[in-house]
């Protein structure tokens, strides 16, 4: 059932406050919008979250207005182009950590150690890892939530119903062929702003 963003429990070291004018402008953009969230935050410290279909551009300023509705503190990777521009500042301030996909940095392992290090982290991906039309998912979100023992949140975004879905966690076992079709059967409700082929 869709919830009151205001009766939504957030864990304290999950919550960034950045004040009213921030909470205030990323409730009233789902309230303009049109969009309501529907399920419950986990109160786990340490969490990997997955967020998807990924279809659009538009995806970020929706996940944006849901990070500042919330309250939350956040990190997430982001291509290393978005660094290179004006917003740079503020793409940081949001949590987010420049990744270049052109080269092997050691990214599953740094993120590890970042979740060994943290007491609380919340770190979100999206696991399509493009806009674009994908058959497979990248892996990378489940070596890090396997490497770090911590479980998955997975978070849709379906355009259709206008609905943010927080989906129940996912505890990896280990094995990704696994584990990766019951993860993917969550999101097969929702619908992306641009279908994928063949949905």
């Amino acid at each position: 059932m869709p919830q009151p963003v205001d009766s939504l429990t957030v864990p304290a070291a999950l919550r960034q406050a950045r004040g009213w004018l921030w909470r205030t402008l990323g409730r009233t953009y789902l309230r303009l919008a049109g969009w309501r969230i529907e399920g419950t935050f986990p109160q786990d410290p340490k969490l990997v979250t997955i967020v998807a279909p990924h279809t659009s551009n538009w995806d970020f300023p929706l996940g944006v207005a849901v990070v500042f509705a919330l309250e939350l503190r956040v990190s997430w990777l982001g291509k290393h182009s978005l660094f290179a521009t004006p917003l740079k500042r503020f793409f940081l301030w949001l949590g987010g950590i420049p990744v270049d996909r052109r080269a092997s940095h050691g990214v599953v392992g740094a993120c590890v150690k970042a979740f060994e290090a943290a007491p609380a982290l919340l770190l979100a991906l999206a696991p399509e890892g493009t806009r674009k039309g994908v058959s497979q998912w990248k892996s990378g979100f489940h070596a890090i939530a396997t490497g770090a023992g911590v479980p998955i949140f997975p978070v849709a975004f379906d355009y259709r119903e206008h609905v943010v879905r927080l989906l129940p966690l996912f505890r990896p076992s280990g094995n990704l062929e696994q584990d990766l079709p019951p993860i993917q059967a969550l999101f097969r409700p929702s619908h992306g702003l641009r279908e994928r082929p063949g949905k």
